[in-house]
């Protein structure tokens, strides 16, 4: 045999094996191998979007890529409305499928399609939000990172043709190393991925995700330094009377988060009917109109985070800032623009969490906390709140500062913000909020995320064969004792006989009859479609239920044999009773 037809030969036997393993996790240090390219990969595309951005800024900007504040009026007005004009002409010329980006993208994918995310998609988000960040609308880089990614990360599981359960905890790995990445806070990262994106915590995908957070990291670190992100002081509690004013400031940023959400809801209802470069130039011109107040609301504001941190701002200057931002960014974001909400949302706790300390030292000059301390708090506590992400806020805070002095403190305000925004005013996430209005549910009960886990390689009944339509009586008895329960004619793939019904059959007639027309016998059949064996069992209930049927022939990865059967039942005794 030629070497290289052996060699392909071994490759896709080996594959075949390791989709089987994947379908039943099974294949615990391939899929850490995959977690750990994954995280390279999502590393990669991390420093490529901060350099695609950042290069541009440093030109018009100097140094400090951040620095729109020394901008002249007109530039302020007219950079981020042709910004808004450029990225809206670009959707306009898309297809409304490929218009599809952000968080909520990823989301829907998952709910809805496997975790299947388009490469072509993923291109899109690149540049459109690069575009969109260089021309300073109130945007986010990390959502954006995440879409990227997760979708490249998804794109190599479909490559490879592995089970969906394993792309689902590859987005996961792209999540984890997008978020790792973008913050140096690879312990956040894993959370996030966890708590927000896939909204479940399983053994089995913890390693992988892990390691794509930590591989991620070691690539912003080479690229960038392991400076983080914020200049954080010494921060600490002045005094434990001092919760009192903490768990005001989360109740206020709780308030905060619900006005936020609301506020992106509603401009996201606003002018759909009108052409989507006309929504993006608008808002755009919004943005540059409240940059005349408020300059610091342009691009990411993370070195107006770090003046906040300083004290540079003062409390008039805070609250001109936090209402132009929440504007800008709802309606940025309501007239859809591609960014991410992440870092805004960052941004306005800040803001918010620095006028609470600001007037709480006002109120108590003596035996006040810093006001950085409560910026900081209040940046975790309305992460946590707008996101619904709580534990993924305060490991946020707590890599950030490097400071285990703070984690009381931060517990506090991330769980009074948290219980004001989703249980006090009964307000979700804003990804959730967000697929609502297009009329999506993300589904999370625990048997889904039972079903989402496992491949139907590994429910489905390898005892099948498939027959000529005309056989003979020997060829059937031969089955049955080989332990064949569904029979099928090449004439007839729709349709199957149970063997049990079958050997009755047989049983029944006269042994003078020695051929049988499949097609023909008087047996109950029973209805059928396939599916990919990439397929979980949460797809394939499914299909029973789209298709209307109670059995599906699971086809190999590339269609072209039939490798088993899996039925309602068996799915449905695969979350009854525990699996080996």
């Amino acid at each position: 045999m030629n070497p290289i037809t052996w060699i392909k030969q071994f490759a896709f036997r080996y594959l075949d094996d390791l989709r089987l393993r994947l379908a039943a996790r099974r294949a615990p240090w391939q899929l850490a191998l995959l977690g750990l390219l994954s995280g390279l990969m999502a590393g990669v595309v991390m420093v490529a979007f901060r350099l695609v951005t950042e290069i541009p800024q440093i030109t018009f900007l100097d140094s400090n890529h951040e620095n729109y504040e020394a901008l002249s009026a007109v530039w302020l007005l007219l950079l981020p409305t042709c910004g808004g004009l450029a990225v809206g002409l670009l959707f306009h010329w898309l297809r409304p499928a490929d218009q599809a980006v952000g968080v909520v993208h990823v989301m829907e994918r998952l709910a809805y399609g496997e975790g299947h995310l388009p490469i072509k998609n993923a291109g899109v988000q690149f540049f459109s939000a690069a575009l969109c960040i260089v021309s300073g609308q109130s945007v986010g880089r990390e959502g954006p990172a995440v879409h990227i990614g997760s979708a490249c990360c998804s794109w190599m599981g479909q490559r490879l043709r592995l089970p969906d359960n394993s792309i689902r905890v590859l987005v996961g790995c792209g999540t984890a190393g997008a978020i790792a990445a973008a913050f140096n806070t690879p312990l956040a990262g894993v959370i996030f991925a966890m708590e927000v994106i896939l909204v479940e915590y399983t053994l089995a995908s913890f390693t992988p995700i892990i390691l794509a957070a930590a591989s991620a990291t070691t690539v912003a670190y080479w690229s960038f330094g392991p400076a983080p992100v914020f200049q954080v002081p010494a921060l600490s509690l002045g005094a434990l009377d001092h919760l009192w004013y903490v768990v005001l400031m989360g109740v206020s940023i709780g308030i905060l988060s619900t006005v936020f959400v609301r506020l992106l809801v509603f401009f996201s209802r606003r002018l759909t009917t009108q052409p989507v470069w006309l929504r993006m130039m608008l808002a755009g011109t919004c943005t540059g109109i409240l940059a005349l107040w408020a300059p610091q609301i342009m691009g990411i504001g993370y070195d107006t985070v770090n003046a906040i941190f300083q004290g540079e701002l003062g409390l008039q200057l805070l609250l001109i800032v936090l209402l132009c931002k929440l504007l800008a960014t709802a309606l940025g974001l309501g007239f859809g623009l591609p960014g991410g909400v992440i870092g805004p949302t960052l941004m306005l706790g800040a803001l918010a969490g620095g006028a609470v300390g600001t007037l709480v030292t006002l109120s108590d000059p003596q035996h006040s906390s810093s006001p950085a301390l409560y910026a900081m708090l209040g940046m975790g506590a309305m992460m946590g709140a707008t996101l619904n992400a709580p534990l993924a806020a305060l490991t946020a805070l707590l890599e950030l500062t490097a400071n285990p002095h703070i984690i009381l403190p931060a517990m506090l305000a991330i769980v009074t913000a948290e219980l004001t925004c989703h249980h006090g005013f009964h307000t979700p996430s804003v990804f959730l909020k967000l697929m609502e209005v297009r009329g999506l549910e993300y589904t999370s009960n625990p048997i889904s995320q039972f079903l989402r886990r496992l491949g139907v390689t590994h429910v489905m009944d390898r005892g099948f064969a498939q027959f000529p339509r005309y056989v003979g009586r020997h060829q059937l008895e031969q089955s049955l004792v080989a332990g064949v329960h569904w029979i099928q004619s090449y004439e007839d793939s729709r349709h199957l006989l149970v063997s049990a019904d079958l050997q009755r059959f047989l049983a029944a007639e006269p042994s003078t009859v020695e051929v049988f027309d499949l097609n023909e016998l008087p047996l109950p059949r029973t209805a059928i479609v396939t599916i990919s064996a990439q397929a979980t069992l949460e797809g394939a209930l499914r299909k029973m239920e789209r298709q209307q049927v109670s059995a599906l022939s699971v086809v190999s990865h590339w269609g072209t044999q039939v490798l088993g059967i899996i039925t309602r039942e068996a799915i449905e005794r695969s979350y009854r009773l525990p699996l080996n």
